[in-house]
């Protein structure tokens, strides 16, 4: 008798380590629920390459919280229900204080605490919820939320978001405390600079060779490697790193 399959959602999977995330549970077997906020074709071409078969297409803007009600009941009823939840999705913002106006500086922090934080503790809060009511009952459920070395680190240039996420890092382990008595694990990864899509010209920039030069190995980290290390926190051997908030960021910043 084979073992049911895990049943993952990736928020913020249509490019970039959203999508190393998808490719990678559904390379381990997983029917995997793909989310976008607005980019539909990338996210239908994330799904059509994904190994295994059972994948579905959710969307939602994130800083809505009825939409975010919407694409959990989505995944649940394309899946069959869900089992692991990566919160990946995340607003950026790049404004100084020296370069914005009021104006600016007030929109940019109400869309990335929108979206980073409190969509963030919505998704999560419609998993749980979830998890807790299924009739199989909620052990096993793993939920893994994207932080940032930024978080320990500053980010002078994204107050916003560096700020959003020692938000998640501490809801993730308030969640890890509340939910550890319910067999649900939850951690977070705090990867440091990533060779995405959105990093591509600031890397070939002027700015390039500094940024490579924070990690020993002389380089940012790929999408594939921040994935390794959230798979292996979804997975059944990972339980007892509930409340952990792991490093991946190549030695460019130890704490």
């Amino acid at each position: 008798m084979t073992s049911p399959r895990t049943r993952s959602l990736v928020t913020g999977s249509s490019r970039g380590i959203g999508a190393a995330v998808a490719q990678a549970l559904a390379a381990r077997g997983d029917r995997v629920a793909v989310h976008y906020g607005s980019n539909a074709d990338a996210a239908r071409e994330v799904l059509a390459g994904l190994p295994g078969d059972g994948h579905v297409l959710v969307s939602g803007d994130l800083a809505d919280p009825a939409a975010v009600a919407d694409l959990v009941a989505a995944a649940v009823e394309g899946l069959g229900g869900v089992d692991v939840l990566v919160n990946n999705a995340a607003a950026h913002d790049h404004l100084v204080v020296e370069d914005s106006d009021y104006d600016q500086w007030q929109a940019s922090w109400q869309r990335v605490l929108s979206v980073n934080v409190l969509g963030t503790a919505n998704v999560s809060w419609q998993v749980v919820r979830y998890l807790l009511d299924r009739p199989e009952g909620p052990e096993g459920g793993r939920l893994v939320t994207v932080g940032s070395r930024g978080a320990f680190r500053g980010e002078p240039q994204a107050m916003a978001y560096g700020a959003s996420k020692a938000a998640v890092h501490s809801l993730t382990q308030s969640l890890a405390l509340a939910l550890g008595g319910h067999g649900i694990g939850v951690s977070a990864v705090a990867p440091g600079f990533v060779a995405t899509d959105m990093a591509t010209t600031l890397l070939a920039g002027p700015v390039g060779e500094g940024i490579r030069a924070q990690s020993p190995f002389g380089r940012v980290g790929e999408p594939p490697e921040i994935a390794a290390a959230i798979a292996f926190l979804t997975g059944p051997d990972a339980l007892w790193c509930s409340g952990a908030v792991l490093d991946v960021n190549g030695a460019s910043y130890l704490r």
